[in-house]
């Protein structure tokens, strides 16, 4: 096993840079984004179920105020994640681009909705069809996004603009500046519509319906529900951020299965679609990346080593909430031979078995979308639509998972025991040494910024971190933020520390934070979390950090 380890770690360099692909970054950023309204719809239409569920029927003009609600949310939601992902692109091409070269990001997001509406939009008597403003038109999202945030950076370069003379403010100059690069960017995307309506006589949007439909019909069966499942926990597994790499590529579908699905029970139909954003969080990563919210229960109950008896307390919370990087580098799991077989086999266990409660026993897969971090059972119950055989279905799903964990626990835990019995190393030593470190000493104010990519072990560390300063008087204050969202505020602080997830954005985040002149350190996975439980240590850390 420790042989296959190393030969999948020797290919780690290759999947760190697949990591860092802008136009992966920019979808998953751009979903990311967006989610706010995505969410907001959801609960709308939530209330609009909820009393279903218990035989009240709403009057006729609630409903419709919710349903209206929820369609104007919802159903332009092609059209603001067009703008986000440009955004994204855009951030991203710009830091790479020479010194006094730079890209308006406002108008990259203006002219990349523009160039989608000229891709999904068909006039219709009265005004026009609206069928692709929502996940249906996600993929010419990406794709008017992409045109769009490349257009800019090539006039950029080029210094393609209408330049005026220097007497004209500043304001009017710029918006003369972005007229060549927006022309262009919405007439490259008049011009792919025009073709596709011209060969194929459909509009571009339904086109690229027709072509990827066999793609996501082929990953919503079981063979390739496991491989997005697997693909997930594999790079997990390596250290790097799995969703940042899978979920784009299926991303489309997993929003837009979520619509079809709620139209489906609307209609009084099966929700037959299994490939979900709510399968994704709440099946494939019950608890997390690698289904670990088990986990934690497993090393407090069964466990006898002291290290995975700290490990599973000070991880239980936090995996109840799917951040799950606690136990995946303090066990460790990450790289951990022991944890090889189960973290990737018990998620694409686990959507199998959704998917037979899918299609065999006909459970209504998910129609709302509901936040990531909420419990695993109650996702699934919730997305659902909050029918009994969900509930059953997540006490199915805890059993297996217990079941697959278990005996690698058991295996790694008598290994462990071992260990401590022959070199007398426990976590409550380590802690009790650090404690005995000379008191740290710092002068001047120091802003930390803590990224991750959910804001979440961000959290955790930036807590660690102020109230370390709190406890030893000193003038630090951390705070915590995911990546995308730190390029606003980033001029704010004196240091930056990245999470472990975050490893393969450390050039962009580099170059962002060089311009402010601004020091960066990266952590190691267990180092990073035995930090956010070590409030002096952690403070400790990012003093020293500030110093080097």
């Amino acid at each position: 096993m420790n042989a296959i380890i190393g030969f999948i770690e020797k290919g780690k360099p290759f999947f760190n840079k697949l990591a860092a692909n802008a136009y992966l970054q920019a979808i998953r950023d751009g979903f990311l984004t967006a989610m706010p309204a995505i969410l907001f719809s959801s609960i709308f239409i939530l209330i609009a179920a909820l009393p279903e569920v218990f035989g009240i029927v709403l009057p006729e003009s609630i409903s419709s105020w919710l349903w209206r609600v929820y369609n104007l949310s919802m159903g332009i939601v092609a059209i603001l994640v067009a703008a986000t992902t440009a955004r994204s692109l855009a951030e991203n091409l710009s830091r790479k681009l020479p010194s006094g070269v730079s890209i308006n990001v406002v108008s990259v997001m203006l002219a990349s909705i523009t160039g989608f509406m000229m891709l999904a939009v068909t006039e219709i008597d009265g005004g026009i069809d609206v069928t692709y403003l929502g996940t249906k038109g996600l993929l010419c999202s990406f794709i008017a996004a992409f045109i769009t945030a490349n257009m800019y950076k090539f006039c950029a370069i080029k210094n393609i603009t209408i330049k005026m003379p220097p007497e004209v403010p500043g304001v009017i100059s710029n918006v003369f500046k972005n007229v060549f690069p927006f022309s262009f960017s919405v007439l490259v995307c008049v011009l792919i519509d025009t073709i596709a309506r011209n060969v194929f006589n459909i509009s571009f949007a339904e086109s690229m319906i027709a072509l990827f439909s066999p793609i996501f019909s082929a990953a919503d069966s079981y063979p390739g529900l496991m491989l997005v499942a697997g693909a997930m926990a594999f790079f997990w597994f390596l250290g790097i951020h799995g969703p940042s790499i899978v979920e784009p590529a299926v991303a489309a579908a997993l929003y837009a299965n979520v619509e079809a699905n709620l139209r489906l029970v609307e209609e009084g139909q099966h929700a037959s679609h299994a490939l979900t954003i709510g399968m994704n969080n709440f099946i494939a990563c019950l608890g997390g990346t690698g289904c670990t919210f088990v986990v934690p229960f497993l090393l407090i109950w069964f466990c006898k080593s002291k290290q995975l008896k700290a490990v599973g307390k000070a991880s239980i919370v936090p995996c109840c909430f799917s951040v799950n990087e606690p136990v995946l580098f303090a066990a460790p799991i990450v790289l951990n031979p022991y944890f090889f077989v189960p973290f990737l086999l018990t998620p694409m266990i686990n959507v199998c078995i959704f998917k037979f409660f899918v299609d065999a026993l006909h459970m209504n897969s998910f129609i709302y979308v509901m936040p990531w971090a909420m419990p695993g059972p109650l996702g699934l119950f919730f997305g659902t639509g909050m029918a009994p055989m969900a509930l059953l279905l997540a006490v199915v799903l805890l059993a297996v998972d217990v079941v697959i964990y278990a005996p690698f626990i058991k295996a790694y835990d008598s290994t462990l025991l071992e260990e401590e019995a022959q070199k007398h190393e426990e976590i409550e030593g380590e802690q009790e040494e650090e404690q005995e470190k000379t008191k740290v000493e710092l002068n001047d104010d120091l802003n930390v910024l803590v990224l991750c990519v959910g804001a979440g072990t961000s959290a955790m560390f930036a807590n660690a971190v102020n109230k370390g300063a709190e406890l030893e008087n000193l003038p630090v204050k951390a705070k915590a933020e995911a990546f995308g969202a730190h390029t606003d505020i980033l001029k704010d602080f004196q240091l930056v520390v990245l999470s472990p997830q975050v490893q393969s954005r450390y050039d962009e985040i580099k170059a962002d934070a060089d311009k402010y002149g601004i020091q960066i350190v990266r952590t190691k996975g267990a180092q990073y979390i035995q930090l956010t439980k070590d409030p002096k240590g952690a403070v400790e850390f990012v003093v020293d950090a500030s110093k080097s």
